[in-house]
This record gives structure tokens, C-alpha cells and sequence, in this order.
């Protein structure tokens, strides 16, 4: 049973079906297409019977034709599939393969053309805050996430801790994707530093005493794990010396707050606001992507630390929107939004806080964060209409 309709939208052939574990790629196939054929690559005996045979799925496709859908759980897990797949794709039109993955690395290391461009490719991301309506809590939300795994749980702090060790045991051990699994998570901790922030391998090469090839590495499984993105820096007809470095963010608020460690030294408001950022990314990944958007996401950086944190630029939008855990709006908050549009006088700005009321300064839309999030779904623009006047 779904926990809540999800603005994901299907295409109408075959395709890829991308995100992170957890986030309910499963349960929305199981509901939509409950009479399609299925086989679970996390099942032991289909990983085994499809790695020894993967001639086996021609007869499976037979049996399920008429079902008109065959649906292929984790197919990273045994890439030598989609050389078949690809082939049944041409024998038999009538059919559609759906194929989900929580990462593509595999598929990219063997060699694999991805079916040629004959699936497209799709992604699921964690709840956004309208999908779940009354039911959305802002608080809750920082502290655990939205992953919909985790937001279902009767025990969502111990689900949060496990979540990781769950990839770290069945992704990262057991595909022998590092050489150190310590390592790898030393960095990994060290890696939630840069939570919202500008990315430095190098220094975190030498915060964990590795070699910056190595944490590049890790930086790269990460991505290709779908736990981890960076965003560039928007420097299309810059004007100003901006930064060379691109920002980090983990995929959901939650598994950050959940790695990042916390002691004495450590300011609560740091963690609160670089969890909140980190909401705002996911809901705005997740709005491109649900809304079909060409849309790329970017955050702005003078040399001078001057900086907006995400540039939304496509054919649909043009917007820089900055994000600060604060309950008041001050003059100061607005100045790199003020210096943007001095150089994109075509953008939109918005400011999002943690106060109550809606407010226009200088051309600047200036809005409750949690009204923002409550209020965005991919049907829907970006910026409230006061904000494009």
C-alpha cells in the first residue's frame, strides 16, 4: 500500500528506473503494475539463476507476455541482462520492461549501452512535502528525512542508522567496491562537513591521511550510489572571478543528519541549517526531474564569498533562490540576492526562512520555507506569482 500518491509519472515504453534504496520504487511498481511479471535481483535464487543464465529471461518473457509489463528489481545487480533485454525490446513491441536500480555503476563499468536509448531513463526520489499534505511535519522531516522507507518506520532513528550499513554491507563489501571499508567510511564522515558546502578533495584527503585519488573515488561511488550529488557553479556570461569548486549534498536531509557527527563543540544551528538547505536541494532535484524539465540546478560563488545557494537555469525557469534557518529577514540575507540579479536582471529571486509571513523587498520574494515546500508540486511554478511581477 502506497503511503502517500507520488507525483512520479511513468513513460509510456520501456524504461530505467532510477533512485536511492528506500525511496519506493518497489511499492509504486507493485501498486501500478500489479499483473506484471517481476523478478527480484535481491532474491538470492533469481541473482543466482539470471547470473548463471541470463537466456532464462527469454523464456520468462514468453510466459508473461500477455501481462504486457515485465518488471526487472535491482537489474545492476546482473547487467548482463540488458544485452537480452535489449533484444526483447525489438522482438516483442507489445511488451514494456521496467528496470530499477540504485545505482548505475555496474551498468556503466561493463561496457553497457543502456539499451541504446531504446528506455528512458527516470528517477524516484524521496517524498516532497506536498505528497504527503497534512501529514507533512517540517521539523520531523530535518531530523529524519523523507525517505519513504524511514518516514513509515515505527522506529525511524534506528532505521536511519542501519540504512547505510545497509549499503556499505550490500553494495560496497559485497561488490567489493573499495579496498578499505574503514577508509571509506572515515571519509564518508568526514564528507557530511561538506554538507551544503564548497567540495575540497584535497582537503579532505588530508583531514582522512588518504590520497586524493582515493577520496575522488569515494566522492564518485557516492554519486553513483545515488547517495550523494554535487551542483557546479552558474557561470554562464559570469561578470564576477567566481569559484572553481563545485557544493556537496547528500540525497536526503535525514541520512545526512544520521552520518554527521555531533559533540560538544558542535553549534546545533549548524547541523539545523545545513539540514534545511540540504531539504530544499532534494525538493528541488526532485522537481525537475518529476516535472520533465530540462532545468539544471547550480549554485553562485563570487571569489569574495558572495553566494546564492541554488540557480535553477532552463527553458522554463531562470531562478536563484538562498535559504537561511532564520525566523526574521535582514537587509544583509538579501545582498547576494541583490548582486545576482544586478548581473541576471532576467532571474526571479526568492528567499526562504523560518519566519510566518510572506513578504516583497526590492523585488525580492521573501517565504516561509515550509510554505514553499507544502505548496511546491511539479504541476505547479517554482516562484509564487508575486515573485514574477
Amino acid at each position: 500500500m502506497l503511503l502517500a500518491p507520488r507525483y512520479f509519472k511513468e513513460t509510456a515504453g520501456s524504461y530505467f528506473l532510477f533512485g536511492p534504496r528506500g525511496t519506493g520504487k518497489s511499492t509504486w511498481l507493485q501498486q501500478v503494475h500489479s499483473d506484471a511479471g517481476w523478478i527480484d535481483l535481491l532474491d538470492a535464487t533469481s541473482y543466482r539463476s539470471y547470473l548463471a543464465y541470463p537466456e532464462r529471461l527469454e523464456e520468462f518473457a514468453g510466459i508473461h507476455r500477455k501481462s504486457g509489463v515485465i518488471v526487472i528489481d535491482e537489474i545492476q545487480r546482473v547487467p548482463q541482462l540488458l544485452p537480452m533485454v535489449h533484444k526483447l525490446i525489438e522482438q516483442m513491441p507489445d511488451l514494456r520492461f521496467i528496470l530499477t536500480g540504485s545505482s548505475a555503476r555496474k551498468l556503466r563499468q561493463a561496457g553497457v549501452d543502456l539499451l541504446g536509448g531504446r528506455a528512458a531513463m527516470k528517477k524516484m526520489h524521496p517524498f516532497m512535502a506536498a505528497e504527503l499534505g497534512d501529514a507533512f511535519d517540517l521539523d520531523k522531516a530535518l531530523k529524519q528525512g523523507l525517505v519513504p522507507l524511514i518516514w513509515a518506520s515505527s522506529e525511524p532513528s534506528e532505521r536511519l542508522r542501519g540504512y547505510i550499513g545497509l549499503y556499505l554491507e550490500q553494495e560496497i563489501r559485497a561488490e567489493g567496491l573499495v579496498r578499505k571499508l574503514d577508509n571509506f567510511t572515515r571519509a564518508l564522515e568526514t564528507l557530511t562537513f561538506s554538507q551544503g558546502n564548497l567540495l575540497s578533495v584535497s582537503a579532505i584527503a588530508r583531514e582522512c591521511e588518504a590520497k586524493r585519488g582515493t577520496v575522488e573515488s569515494y566522492v564518485q561511488l557516492l554519486e553513483d550510489l545515488l547517495i550523494a550529488d554535487r551542483i557546479p557553479v552558474f557561470s554562464r556570461r559570469a561578470k564576477r572571478a567566481l569559484v572553481a569548486h563545485s557544493k556537496f549534498y547528500f540525497f536526503d536531509c535525514g541520512i545526512y543528519r544520521s552520518l554527521r557527527p555531533a559533540g560538544p563543540i558542535d553549534r546545533p544551528e549548524e547541523l539545523a541549517s545545513q539540514a534545511l538547505e540540504g531539504l530544499v536541494y532534494q525538493h528541488l532535484r526532485a522537481w525537475i526531474d518529476y516535472r520533465g524539465s530540462d532545468a539544471r540546478l547550480h549554485f553562485w560563488r563570487t571569489s569574495t564569498g558572495s553566494e546564492v545557494d541554488f540557480i535553477l537555469y532552463g527553458s522554463d525557469c531562470f531562478a536563484a533562490i538562498e535559504v537561511k534557518n532564520s525566523a526574521i529577514v535582514r537587509n544583509e540575507d538579501l545582498r547576494p540576492l541583490r548582486a545576482f540579479r544586478e548581473d541576471y536582471p532576467e532571474s526571479k529571486a526568492l528567499f526562504l526562512y523560518r519566519g510566518r509571513e510572506t513578504l516583497l523587498r526590492e523585488g525580492i520574494v521573501c517565504m516561509p520555507v515550509e510554505r514553499f515546500l507544502r505548496n511546491l508540486t511539479p504541476a505547479g511554478e517554482l516562484l509564487p506569482v508575486a515573485a514574477k511581477e
